[in-house]
């Protein structure tokens, strides 16, 4: 009897549950399907520089090492562009305003990159898309943690697989249009042709290789037909900063970086109730119409300066600990789809060109599936729980691929199994940092500033090491951010206790002083 009982009362909490969700999307269903676009065009620009990189060296006839430093370029923009980001979200005008011109400048960049002759041009016009995936990434990231705040978590997970989605499918489109031989006519060679896939997939990433060794040829008739992938890349985005403009125009927001916009000011909150099976009770649940006005107001408190000296030191180290996390495991996204070619096709792997050019493929494949399998697991798990089995999951793997270091197809496995538990790390952790700061926004700008950050200086240390110590070093250096961001991570939930045992006692003590004030008003 208890059973049926128990059996029926978590069957009628998963039908609530499933209905409140369902509820809270469709109340937001147009700004939440423009964040998802918003980082689909993401994806496109982060994987579609590799595989055209040899193809733009061709069209601008610069040195290999010189067409590599773009790759910095967009990198280190992307960095900046997630800093200043955060500054753009001050309102939601700005912060729609801002995302509308960073969807439209991609098309536009990618548009405009066939025309680029010389590498300076080539360099700032990447440059630029780094900035507009910057702001993009800051901005989606922030306002779908404002839109759902505690159910924010499936949300981030779907936004975070259309980047691996974008990211799939751009090397896709690209492909039939890449040059198999050296771009330069007459230069069509057996040799040239298998050079030209070796560094392809050498280049596979989004790093700065030392190539002065590989001789192209940089003078002679351009023949390459990647202007066709770049446009088609354009035309298959700007849907994206269309439908932006249509969210503005629907929550008439005429004026950039306003402080509030006239639909933001309508109706704080709205009263929904859920209706349940007959025999049981209705369930109110309540949701903010208009939750970003509410947000913007948090973020800019949060992050006034002369507010700074009354912050307990748990609020600082739950910014600076949650970001390291996500510094060593972007770091370790990063470093891996950059350099695990290097190292397969290196002694004592030594896997053939082609075989080892699917590695990256398999990694962002496995980054994809893993995220679109946890938006479900995410709805039933707690972020903490999952965080924990994935940074685990992480070390396990890549501490399988040190010992098996000799077998190609568990190199293969690995891949696959490194992709799935890293997949949902960056999504987890900015739902799990935002509800322990109540979701003021300043840990979503904070975390993601400092992923691009990892990013960028992990996959260069990784590079260096590689020069210095030899291919092995490659899966030691995951090892170790893999256990440096899982040690940090535990000094997280440390931080953690200590910052609730902190407002427990501001509350108390607040509550102590409301008292007196209490009772002087009574006599």
């Amino acid at each position: 009897m208890t059973g049926r009982v128990l059996d029926r009362n978590c069957n009628l909490i998963l039908k609530v549950v499933d209905e409140r969700m369902w509820d809270l999307f469709r109340s937001h269903w147009q700004h939440t399907l423009t964040y998802w676009s918003g980082f689909f065009s993401f994806g496109l620009c982060l994987a579609l520089l590799g595989p055209t990189v040899l193809d733009l060296r061709c069209q601008t006839q610069a040195t290999l090492q010189g067409i590599t430093l773009v790759f910095f370029a967009q990198q280190f923009c992307l960095f900046v562009g997630s800093t200043v980001g955060g500054f753009f979200s001050k309102s939601f005008a700005c912060s729609l305003s801002s995302l509308a011109v960073s969807t439209f400048v991609i098309s536009v960049v990618f548009a405009f990159i066939p025309i680029c002759r010389n590498l300076p041009m080539l360099a700032i016009a990447m440059a630029i898309t780094g900035l507009a995936m910057g702001v993009i990434d800051t901005i989606s990231n922030l306002q779908l943690v404002k839109i759902y705040q505690k159910d924010s978590t499936v949300f981030l997970q779907v936004l975070h697989f259309f980047v691996g989605l974008g990211a799939l499918l751009s090397p896709l489109i690209a492909d039939p249009f890449l040059s198999d031989t050296d771009c330069v006519l007459g230069n069509g060679t057996s040799n040239s042709t298998s050079m030209m896939r070796h560094m392809r997939n050498k280049l596979a990433g989004r790093h700065v290789y030392n190539v002065s060794h590989f001789e192209f040829h940089t003078e002679g008739e351009v023949v390459t037909n990647v202007s066709y992938a770049f446009w088609i890349m354009a035309l298959i985005n700007l849907p994206v900063p269309i439908a932006v403009l249509v969210l503005m125009y629907r929550e008439r927001v005429v004026t950039c970086c306003s402080e509030h916009s006239p639909r933001l000011l309508d109706g704080d909150v709205h009263m929904r109730t859920i209706k349940m099976p007959r025999g049981s009770e209705q369930l109110d649940v309540t949701s903010q119409e208009h939750p970003e006005s509410t947000g913007h107001r948090n973020m800019r408190n949060c992050c006034q300066l002369n507010r700074l000296n009354e912050l307990p030191l748990s609020f600082f180290g739950l910014h600076i600990f949650g970001g390291m996390v996500l510094f060593f495991s972007d770091g370790i996204v990063g470093s891996y789809t950059g350099f695990v070619y290097t190292y397969a096709v290196a002694p004592p792997m030594n896997l053939p060109h082609k075989t080892a050019g699917y590695l990256t493929s398999v990694f962002w494949a496995s980054i994809t599936v893993g995220r679109l399998a946890s938006i479900p697991l995410s709805y039933r798990i707690k972020p903490v729980r999952l965080l924990m089995f994935n940074q685990v999951g992480v070390i396990v793997t890549l501490f399988l691929l040190l010992i098996l270091y000799m077998s190609s197809v568990f190199l293969f496995i690995g891949t696959c199994f490194l992709g799935l538990f890293i997949s949902s790390i960056y999504p987890c952790m900015l739902a799990f940092t935002e509800d322990i700061l109540d979701y003021k926004g300043c840990a979503t700008t904070v975390l993601v500033t400092c992923a691009g950050m990892g990013e960028m200086l992990l996959q260069l240390l990784v590079g260096s090491v590689i020069n210095s110590y030899g291919s092995y070093s490659f899966l030691l250096c995951g090892m170790i951010f893999g256990c440096m961001g899982f040690t940090i991570f535990l000094v997280l939930l440390l931080v953690q206790h200590v910052h609730k045992n902190d407002r427990t006692a501001a509350t108390n003590t607040a509550s102590l002083a409301e008292k007196p004030e209490a009772n002087g008003v009574s006599h």
